[in-house]
Parts: C-alpha cells; structure tokens; sequence
C-alpha cells in the first residue's frame, strides 16, 4: 500500500495579470518572490515561486503567468481559495495592512472553521 501524503511541496495557480499577481503576494502578503523560471509545460511563460525567508517546501505558492487568463469557476478538482494561518495576535496588523493596500479579506471568525 502506498504512503498517505503527509504534506504538500507548493500549490500552484494561474495569474492572468502578472505584475497584480507580484504586487499582491511581495508587497500585500509580503511573501518572499524566490524565483521567476520558465513554465516548462508552456516555455512562453512563465512561473512565479513565492514563499517563506528561505523557500522552504511547504510554503511555496506558484503561479503560471498568463496574461488575459479567464477566470476559473469552481468545480471538482478546482482550487478556488486559499488561505494562511495567522496568529490571532496579528489579525489588527493585516487588517491595517488591507485598509491601507485596498484589498479586501475574508471574515477570520467566520473562516476559521472552514480553512487550514
């Protein structure tokens, strides 16, 4: 029998507008941009890794850059929400940091029961 997953190496999700994908997760999220490479399934884009200080596995986050991409709806199979864990100390900071950036986000309170 195989061995259960016990874990995750990085998610990944399409950008339709790259340069909105790479301001949101540096300067919003404040995610660390570790690199830029090539899709190698499609060589005329590319492919965004965001993650911790140190790009560790399992908070690595990755988008294939393709501009004009039409929205995904979701569906079997199909990501349609991510989420990070925060300490409940910070939840005043990122509302802050949303105010001030003009990003919205989900209630924490009524999303905690429902994400990881």
């Amino acid at each position: 029998m195989p061995s259960p997953i016990v874990g995750l190496h990085h998610v990944t999700a399409i950008a339709s507008n790259p340069q909105r994908n790479l301001d949101f997760y540096t300067q919003v999220m404040g995610l660390r941009f570790v690199k830029r490479t090539v899709n190698f399934d499609d060589p005329g884009s590319y492919h965004f890794y965001f993650g911790d200080d140190s790009g560790s596995p399992g908070t690595i986050l990755t988008f294939f850059a393709w501009p004009g991409a039409a929205r995904g709806h979701a569906g079997v199979g199909e990501v349609f929400r991510t989420s990070f864990n925060i300490p409940l100390s910070s939840i005043e900071f990122w509302n802050s940091n949303y105010r001030r950036t003009g990003y919205q986000r989900s209630d924490p309170a009524r999303d905690s029961k429902r994400t990881c």
